[in-house]
């Protein structure tokens, strides 16, 4: 089992880490943010783009100063990180609770501009292979990330400007993400309002923000187009248990971190629609899993047949993903801990961060904030949480019965 001293002492010293650098900080897809394209407008154009965020991405030296990328605080790392203090403040750190607020008023300030719903983008622009997206446009996954941190808040603090807020951006799902062609496909648009794609971990991570504001509101309207998204989503899961990141014939890919979406936003939807019809692709989902994305040493898979590059993201949501289904199989608190104990010994700062990729031959050991941190603080407290609840079944279990009077 992982000591507790070693498990606090990290989130202490990551906190500190990412306080003290105001929650702000670099990211592995900001090379658009480079003041080059302002300087070199001419160099602005969709192939450079992708070639400078492909290098940065790639590069073990962090060239982001010389290329004047400034560091920023993202909406959906701050979305992390308030999830990650209302665990610590839930599980009695009470300085934990002194951020909530603050982190609130950040998400309240860094919402999209020109939307009159609230809503949430990077705070770069993001070249796809197709499209660029804007600073701050907002984009599904981005808000349903930062809805569900303020639902967090809301069920903590009850907080109604958190739920009216999250309530809002379902809203906005509702009204200018959802598509159908009339008959049985339906889903969510991304990352753009006018690309309709079907991306499985989008359309489940949109429905499941919308069952929970259902959940809190009882308005039947979020329910019944979050199911059919589900539905058609949850269809397309293969025979052995895995899901295609998309249906695009560039996106045919299967990863850790997005099917371990697929599997938590799944069963959110479950426990807050009040259904169980998606449980056999939950199951089957998860043993694909299991079986599939971990070495014997702990260390996550990035894909499902090759291991390289092990990513901090992979780390970090394996330990969510194995924690979040931990009543189904006991055994993902154990491997779990092996996943934070690889990482530790391979991936961590002793400055107080965590690294960003290894790979066969070197490691990338640039401190991205979104990608890393906030995922990891989340992450660890998640762990913390889960190791707290069991000594206590564990000192249940062991204490004297008493016999019935």
């Amino acid at each position: 089992m992982i000591q507790d001293a070693q498990l606090e002492t990290k989130i202490q010293k990551l906190w500190s880490y990412c306080q003290a650098n105001d929650w702000a900080g670099y990211d592995p897809y900001d090379a658009t943010n480079s003041k080059v394209f302002v300087a070199l407008p001419v160099l602005n154009s969709r192939i450079p783009r992708l070639v400078l965020t492909q290098a940065l991405k790639r590069s073990p030296i962090n060239f982001r100063r010389l290329l004047r990328i400034p560091k920023t605080q993202n909406p959906k790392a701050i979305a992390l990180f308030l999830s990650a203090f209302l665990k610590l403040e839930r599980n009695g750190v009470t300085k934990a609770g002194d951020l909530i607020e603050p982190l609130i008023g950040r998400l309240v300030a860094l919402r999209s501009q020109g939307v009159r719903y609230w809503c949430w983008g990077y705070s770069f622009p993001w070249q796809t292979r197709t499209v660029v997206v804007p600073t701050g446009a907002p984009n599904l996954v981005c808000i349903t990330f930062v809805g569900n941190a303020l639902l967090d808040a809301y069920e903590q603090h009850q907080d109604r400007r958190c739920l009216e807020m999250a309530a809002s951006a379902a809203e906005y799902i509702l009204d200018e993400l959802y598509w159908t062609d009339g008959n049985s496909v339906g889903g969510f648009s991304y990352p753009l309002p006018n690309l309709q794609n079907q991306v499985p971990n989008a359309n489940f991570l949109g429905a499941a923000l919308l069952c929970r504001v259902y959940k809190h509101t009882r308005d039947r309207k979020y329910l019944g187009l979050a199911l059919r998204v589900a539905r058609y989503s949850a269809a397309k899961q293969h025979v052995d248990g895995s899901w295609d990141y998309g249906e695009g014939m560039s996106q045919r890919w299967i990863d850790n971190f997005h099917t371990g979406y697929n599997l938590c936003a799944l069963r959110s939807i479950e426990r807050d629609a009040g259904t169980n019809e998606f449980e056999s692709h939950i199951r089957h989902g998860l043993a694909f899993y299991v079986a599939h994305f971990f070495r014997e040493d702990g260390a996550p898979r990035y894909f499902h047949n090759g291991t390289y590059p092990v990513d901090i993201h992979s780390v970090a949501q394996s330990i969510i993903t194995l924690l979040a289904f931990k009543d189904l199989e006991p055994s993902n608190i154990e491997l779990a801990r092996s996943v934070f104990q690889w990482a530790t010994k391979n991936m961590w700062d002793e400055r107080g961060f965590f690294y960003y990729r290894v790979l066969r031959f070197y490691t990338i050991r640039i401190p991205y904030m979104r990608w890393a941190q906030a995922w990891m603080l989340l992450a660890m407290c998640t762990l913390s949480e889960s190791d707290k609840l069991v000594k206590y079944v564990e000192t249940q279990d062991s204490a004297p019965l008493v016999e019935a009077c």
